[in-house]
């Protein structure tokens, strides 16, 4: 005996259908600048040298990591709505929002760490409009996921911002 009708289940555990336009756009940039964020501090863990080597080389690594659980949860997130997250290195960077440059070794230290300030500072704001635009659409399953990755950036902005000896400034 069923005691509901699975078509009203499935409108209401997922929103308004095609209202979700707006999310599912959001939720596909977000798959194109973290993967191109993540070939950013990819290139900062190459190309670093100097003073703060042996902290910073492993901690690109955990920077990137971190990247790649958020990319996974919001590509799995779209497609459980019904999307298709970009998937091709011309995707991410026909549709991100983030400046790719080529990497050098004299590059120093504060420099390439200011560069992952700034590429977090794009990814928090970012963030930001994804939590605006997930509220909109009533899908809280979305918005709680940027408000964990946007927390934790923050983070790592006002450690790395203290580490370059400048106060935070979010």
């Amino acid at each position: 005996m069923t005691i509901y009708n699975q078509a009203d289940v499935a409108v209401a555990s997922f929103g308004k259908g095609d209202s979700l336009a707006a999310t599912k756009e959001i939720l596909n940039q977000s798959v194109a600048d973290l993967s191109v964020a993540h070939s950013i501090l990819h290139q900062i863990h190459w190309y670093m040298r100097g003073q703060g080597f042996l902290v910073y080389h492993p901690k690109m690594d955990d920077y990137m990591a971190e990247l790649d659980t958020y990319l996974d949860d919001i590509s799995e997130r779209l497609i459980t709505l019904g999307g298709s997250p970009f998937s091709t290195l011309k995707e991410f960077s026909d549709n991100s929002k983030l400046v790719e440059k080529k990497g050098a070794f004299k590059t120093s230290m504060s420099e390439h760490l200011a560069r992952v300030i700034e590429v977090f500072r794009y990814l928090v704001s970012h963030f930001q409009t994804a939590l605006d635009t997930t509220d909109e659409d009533g899908d809280d399953v979305s918005n709680d996921i940027y408000v964990g990755a946007k927390a934790s950036l923050e983070k790592h902005i006002w450690m790395l911002q203290a580490e370059l000896g400048q106060a935070p400034d979010l």
